[in-house]
């Protein structure tokens, strides 16, 4: 195992995640630092957000490639939070995958924590039974080859029970279900995938969310009922102004801001 180390803040942009080969060597501080710049970044909406994204993609960097760098930023996250705990390489890390990006990003994590050599079971809830992008779906098709990870559809609320059982010996809990919030509550399988999340955490277990905490919107921190409540959020290209609000700031915990490569003329217009 790769030691954990910290680096001196620096406002210079770093490289990607999914180039950066020292990504995998960093603790949270360290990730911390090496993300500074985005950090620093103006915060932006939700709205915004998805805007940004389509332009970077109508500039030509492709959909797969920033759901790539992503999930390989919230797999260093996932790691360094593992680490911190002391529960990397104790116990399984669970990931709460969604039918869309957020799944995907999801997916990637997965894949890219079990190349680190942790055993991940990757959790697809929705009644459907593939990811509903393609980028997403082809990342759910890769993990079919990962001999580390363990692949269960959760199609519907009673199943989430049977996959509760023995959540506490989880390393860490990963959300990545819904990356945008939502209006009025939480339909099922995702509302009791929510509660047992919330479950795993009042069980000690640590939780990491992707881009927002699954119910908490990005835009005002507003919070759906059940929403999660997070120990660590990453989210990418710049900072939420709901994950600043007092809301959103409760239920995400401490924030990381990665970059995924949207060019800054994506932000313009």
């Amino acid at each position: 195992m790769a030691s954990s180390r910290s680096s001196v803040p620096s406002l210079t942009e770093p490289p990607l995640p999914a180039d950066d080969a020292g990504l995998f060597e960093l603790d949270l501080r360290g990730l911390r630092s090496r993300w500074a710049a985005t950090a620093a970044r103006p915060p932006m909406s939700a709205e915004a957000m998805v805007g940004a994204d389509k332009k970077a993609q109508a500039l030509g960097v492709p959909g797969e490639r920033l759901m790539e760098q992503a999930g390989t930023a919230a797999a260093a996250a996932a790691r360094a939070l593992a680490i911190e705990t002391d529960r990397w390489l104790k116990g399984p890390i669970v990931i709460f995958a969604g039918p869309g990006n957020n799944g995907g990003d999801g997916f990637v994590a997965a894949r890219r924590l079990a190349k680190a050599g942790a055993q991940v079971v990757v959790a697809f809830v929705s009644a459907d039974g593939r990811p509903s992008g393609r980028d997403a779906a082809r990342n759910w098709d890769r993990l079919v080859r990962e001999p580390r990870v363990t692949l269960i559809h959760v199609p519907v609320g009673r199943d989430v029970a049977i996959l509760g059982q023995g959540i506490e010996k989880a390393s860490i809990v990963v959300d990545a279900l819904l990356g945008t919030g939502v209006r009025g509550d939480l339909r099922e399988p995702i509302r009791s995938a929510v509660e047992l999340i919330n479950r795993a955490r009042a069980a000690m277990v640590p939780v990491l969310a992707i881009d927002t905490p699954t119910a908490v919107d990005l835009s005002s921190g507003q919070p759906s009922d059940p929403a999660v409540r997070a120990d660590l959020t990453i989210t990418f290209h710049r900072p939420k102004t709901g994950l600043r609000t007092r809301m959103g700031a409760a239920l995400a915990g401490r924030v990381l801001v990665a970059p995924i490569g949207i060019p800054p003329e994506a932000d313009r217009g």
